[in-house]
């Protein structure tokens, strides 16, 4: 079974929210919360995947983002390889251009929102993070 490779963005405003977006009842893992992303194109970065996304499906363009971790999860359907990055530095407003939900929410507040089982990681290290201490 082929491994998809996605581009993940862990958003943080100014007010230590982050971004999260519901996936369409179709989808995969559909009726779920993730963090925006998509697929990572033959010949581009996972920065500029993450770029292409983010305007595509919410309307805002990443400025600069910082590496947190690569996740790959297998779902006996399908495998992925989640290259997940933090970005703090970004412009527009969060817009669900595809009709999917999207909502800022505190770090702390991701615990009430259901994520695809891939994403447990990306969620422990997301908590682990002191976004008052500056991180990126």
């Amino acid at each position: 079974m082929k491994q998809v490779h996605v581009a993940v963005g862990v958003v943080i405003n100014d007010k230590h929210e982050v971004l999260i977006a519901k996936r369409h009842s179709h989808q995969h893992q559909g009726g779920l919360w993730e963090f925006p992303g998509g697929k990572v194109e033959p010949g581009e970065t996972t920065f500029s995947a993450l770029k292409r996304e983010f305007k595509e499906e919410v309307n805002l363009d990443l400025i600069q983002s910082e590496s947190l971790l690569v996740v790959e999860h297998d779902y006996g359907d399908k495998r992925v390889k989640l290259d997940t990055l933090v970005v703090k530095h970004f412009s527009g407003v969060a817009v669900g251009l595809e009709s999917q939900e999207v909502k800022w929410v505190k770090v702390n507040e991701l615990t009430n929102y259901e994520f695809p089982k891939a994403n447990e990681v990306i969620l422990d290290a997301i908590t682990a993070l002191n976004l008052n201490a500056g991180f990126c």
